[in-house]
């Protein structure tokens, strides 16, 4: 095969040089920026969060990436980043690049590049790259011919997490078979944004809709942190290439859509007809209720389905949800194990440089501990002791903030204390400890990762005798607990920053069943798109499909009860006209008018977590008008029922309402968080632009809240409770 058929058949998205690029290149100095395009991934990306620093005559550290159920790899190189000790010898020493533990290349380290900053393209051989795959960087070095100590200072290579590795693949045609969902709409090997279309042959209604959140919600939670979007695509249209979610209701047709005609809620699996390697997931039934059953079978039970087409029989209704029980939200109601947060394997790490025991915790964000205790975690781990006196350690860090350190004694120091006695086990013998470590609950809000660390010392026996046996382990015991039962679930609102990384408060319940998001009569792709995309994040903060999501249409939803809204609105928002008074921004005429309501002017019952520390920005009115592009998120108590919550999201565009998506997920530009109570999107710019807080949500005792409300006027005096 040519090169030029070759090109062909790799993605859009990459450049042909990439896979047939010449090899042999020679180190150099780094050149001032990293080159783009192509089909990339930095070391950062697939979770180098700092550079590597290989220390020692046989450091290394690794990356894990993944290639898709439908794809092969036809090309791979990596662009390295890299600098070494001037100390190393050049006959002696190199930095290895194993792929799959097999050997791809081996880069010396001669003196002349010694202590610079270097840039090397790297071959990879692509009959080394498998579905799920571990990039490892090894340093075998050596400073002398004599007798060396095996951790020298002077043995160290940094790896630059800007490194870039680059996959040249082909497409691979999978079967139509719903018994391979959520393939290949959504491969959990995939490292990148989810960008899946929804197609509707005609303007949706609200039940529609309803449909459409849901199987959004579900595949959000499939995308997981990586995040979802789903554009809707121009009404009746197909993509042109790759897969998507198409909604057929009763005699509905597509162009050149071979799909059969629903006869109930049906669910299908079929070719796009403009890319025979692309899929459509049809979700379809004769009205609005089967298309909404047919959307619930397929988020409930789509490991269950097999064969081209399924017609679904009978959908029993869900158990309804009760408040903080989301899937991916710790308990609050008593202790949680961390064997339930982390499988055995992700708890145990093993030699010098194994890398820390990481341990995500997504914590419901309005557990309220002002004046409170830490959280209590009941630690318990095991290390294999080492011979002598050596000074090992166990550091404890939420994130990247250090918390405590623990000692782990050697065998001598031990002393035969009878708490502390060496036990066998089945990675042999090893020494059970148990701390208690607070953790500060500010810390922990929302979501953050424990980051348990053993730092394993070794004994220095003197010149000649040193010998390196890398065979620590280091073990969290599952029977360790974190406990957050002792906090309230309280909050002052509104609070975007809840919203946009949690979805609270509408997530409080995981089906969304006391939610409601309302559109315009007539809204826009592009407000259905955003819709989508909000759905698609309430999923991947619960784990759970929004099985009792309601959405409405116009003037008349804003009037809900027992519901908190979600209101997405662009261009004409005239009937948005009876809360502009309760409004802090609002749209005026065919261009943006954003007029911010004077802070005298509010009403201020509740401060956050600590009253006294709060900058409080009072702004005065401000009108503005403008062609650019910008959208708008706004919370405020609800004008239908007080202590419920609205989060508007709107812009003065249809377009606009793709930088409220791209902020939403964090897109690259978008990374500072939604905050406050208004914020502003414009291209790569998020702007906090009021923090007021005028009600709450959540409940706190008569004494707390006695003492909270005096310590909004009167410091002191709470002081002396």
């Amino acid at each position: 095969m040519g090169v030029d058929a070759r090109c062909r058949l790799l993605p859009a998205l990459l450049a042909c040089s990439l896979a047939f690029s010449s090899p042999g290149a020679v180190a150099q100095p780094a050149p001032d920026t990293v080159r783009e395009g192509g089909y990339t991934m930095t070391l950062e990306q697939l979770g180098a969060r700092h550079p590597f620093t290989l220390r020692g005559v046989d450091g290394s550290d690794s990356v894990t990436f993944n290639l898709r159920a439908d794809e092969v790899a036809t090309g791979a190189k990596l662009q390295l980043e890299y600098a070494y000790s001037p100390a190393l010898l050049s006959d002696l020493s190199y930095i290895n690049v194993l792929l799959n533990n097999g050997i791809a290349a081996a880069i010396p380290l001669d003196r002349e590049n010694a202590g610079k900053n270097l840039r090397q393209e790297i071959q990879l051989p692509p009959y080394l790259v498998t579905d799920s795959n571990e990039l490892r960087l090894q340093l075998t070095g050596h400073y002398t011919l004599e007798c060396e100590d095996p951790l020298h200072s002077s043995l160290w290579a940094s790896i630059g997490n800007k490194s870039e590795l680059q996959i040249a693949v082909e497409r691979l045609n999978l079967p139509n078979d719903l018994a391979i969902l959520p393939l290949p709409f959504v491969d959990h090997r995939d490292q990148r944004q989810l960008q899946l279309p929804f197609v509707f042959h005609a303007n949706p209604s609200a039940t529609g809709l309803e449909a459409a959140g849901m199987v959004a919600s579900w595949l959000g939670s499939l995308a997981g942190d990586r995040g979802a979007a789903f554009p809707v695509q121009e009404t009746g249209m197909l993509p042109a290439a790759g897969s998507a979610v198409v909604f057929i209701k009763g005699s509905q047709a597509l162009p050149s859509l071979n799909a059969p005609a629903p006869a109930g809620p049906m669910l299908s699996m079929v070719p796009n007809p403009g890319d025979e390697k692309g899929k459509l997931l049809l979700v379809m039934g004769r009205d609005d209720a089967e298309l909404k059953q047919a959307a619930m079978a397929l988020v409930r039970s789509s490991s269950s389905l097999s064969g081209p087409t399924a017609q679904v029989e009978r959908m029993d209704a869900a158990e309804p949800r009760l408040p903080y029980d989301a899937p991916r939200w710790l308990r609050t109601d008593g202790p949680v194990r961390l064997g339930q947060l982390a499988n055995e394997q992700r708890l145990t790490t093993r030699g010098y440089t194994g890398g820390p025991v990481v341990i995500p915790l997504r914590v419901p964000p309005d557990l309220f501990g002002w004046r409170a205790k830490p959280v209590p975690m009941d630690l318990r781990y095991w290390y294999t002791p080492r011979e002598g006196r050596v000074k090992s350690t166990l550091l404890v860090s939420n994130d990247d903030r250090f918390l405590r350190s623990f000692n782990l004694p050697s065998a001598e120091q031990l002393d035969g204390r009878e708490e502390r006695t060496v036990q066998d086990t089945d990675i042999g013998p090893m020494v059970r400890q148990q701390a208690n470590v607070e953790i500060p609950l500010q810390l922990l809000l929302a979501r953050s990762e424990l980051r348990l660390t053993f730092k394993f010392d070794y004994l220095k026996e003197g010149e000649c005798h040193d010998i390196l046996l890398d065979d620590m382990v280091g073990r969290i015991d599952p029977e360790s607990t974190v406990d957050l039962s002792a906090y309230p679930h309280f909050m002052p609102m509104p609070n975007l920053e809840a919203f946009s990384e949690s979805g609270f408060p509408f997530t409080r319940l995981a089906d969304l069943a006391e939610t409601a998001v309302v559109l315009a009569d007539n809204p826009t792709r592009h407000d259905i798109s955003t819709y989508l995309a909000v759905m698609g994040k309430f999923g991947e903060s619960t784990g759970y499909p929004a099985l009792a999501i309601t959405v409405a249409f116009g003037a008349k939803g804003l009037s809900l009860k027992g519901k908190d809204l979600v209101v997405i609105a662009s261009g004409d928002q005239a009937w948005l006209s009876e809360w502009r008074p309760r409004m802090a921004a609002v749209h005026q005429g065919s261009t943006r008018s954003v007029v911010m309501a004077a802070a005298e002017d509010k009403r201020r019952d509740w401060a956050p977590l600590d009253p006294r520390t709060v900058e409080r920005n009072r702004l005065t009115d401000l009108s503005y008008s403008s062609d650019g592009a910008s959208a708008v998120f706004m919370g405020f108590e609800s004008p239908a029922e007080s202590g419920r919550s609205v989060v508007l999201i709107s812009s003065e565009k249809p377009e606009g309402q793709g930088l409220a998506q791209r902020a939403l997920l964090r897109e690259p530009g978008y990374e500072r968080p939604i905050q406050g109570s208004l914020a502003m999107v414009r291209e790569k710019q998020v702007n906090i632009l009021a923090q007021e807080y005028s009600y709450s949500v959540g409940e706190l005792s008569l004494w707390t809240r006695i003492q909270w409300r005096l310590a909004q006027y009167w410091p002191g005096l709470a002081d002396a409770f």
